[in-house]
Order: C-alpha cells, then sequence, then structure tokens
C-alpha cells in the first residue's frame, strides 16, 4: 500500500513538473515601454498556457513601425476569463486596437496590456496596470 502511495505521488509531481518546464518567463517582453496599433483579427486561439491573437496591421496604419503581422500573447484562459474574455470575443476579420508590451528584439509579438473592441477596453492583465512582468504593480510605462 505504501509503494503504491508512493508511486502515485511521484507520477504527480512529475506531471506538474512538465507543465512548470514547458511555460516561460516574460522576460522576452519590455515592460517599459507599451505600443499601440490598430489592425484586423486573423486567429484567435483560446489556449493555454496563453491565449493568442494575431492582428495584421495594414500599410495605412498611423505608425509605419506597426504594419505587419503581430502575434500577441495574452494571459492564461483563466485569467483572461476572470477579465470577461471568452472563446467567441473576437473573430477572423473583427476590427482591434492592441495595447501591448513589444519584445525586446523588435519582433513583431507583444504581451498583452488590453484589446479594444467594439469601443470596450478588454484587459488580459489580471491586475490591469502593468502585466505579470511587473507583479501588478505597474510598468513605468504605465500611464494612459
Amino acid at each position: 500500500m505504501r509503494m503504491s502511495r508512493l508511486m502515485v505521488a511521484a507520477a504527480l509531481a512529475a506531471s506538474c513538473a512538465s507543465q512548470a518546464f514547458a511555460h516561460h518567463s516574460f522576460a522576452m517582453f519590455d515592460f517599459t515601454k507599451r505600443t499601440t496599433f490598430e489592425g484586423t483579427v486573423e486567429q484567435f486561439e483560446w489556449t493555454n498556457p496563453h491565449g493568442h491573437i494575431v492582428v495584421l496591421v495594414p500599410p495605412t496604419a498611423k505608425d509605419p513601425a506597426t504594419v505587419g503581422r503581430w502575434d500577441i500573447e495574452g494571459q492564461a484562459t483563466n485569467i483572461m476569463r476572470r477579465q470577461g474574455w471568452n472563446a467567441k470575443t473576437l473573430k477572423v476579420g473583427d476590427k482591434v486596437t492592441i495595447v501591448g508590451y513589444p519584445m525586446h528584439n523588435g519582433t513583431k509579438a507583444a504581451s498583452l496590456y488590453y484589446a479594444v473592441i467594439d469601443g470596450k477596453e478588454m484587459y488580459g492583465d489580471p491586475n490591469r496596470r502593468g502585466g505579470v512582468g511587473t507583479l501588478g504593480v505597474g510598468a513605468p510605462a504605465d500611464k494612459k
């Protein structure tokens, strides 16, 4: 009996550890900067460990540096759900404004701060004050 409990405990610990190793840091995002752009949703993935929004920013964008395809990383779906998101919040073809923290290396990707959908701000940040990289205390650029 003791051996089977030990084996169950070891299996449980191993399964949790594999999930932790599969996750990543948010250090790749620059939480001292914020980028804002408007575009069209090409894809919306409501999956864990993070939701993703792929947005195409047209050549007519206000800021030419934002033109192109962006991969926006949201929070875990359980966190986003508490912010009002669900699997049907966005669909291909929707117009959206994204406010997020860009990658340090300049790649067209960002961590979602919030999206403006039909005039409503939909936060991806569980604290609505700066994202997970700032532990909820707000990034230096956290002024609207």
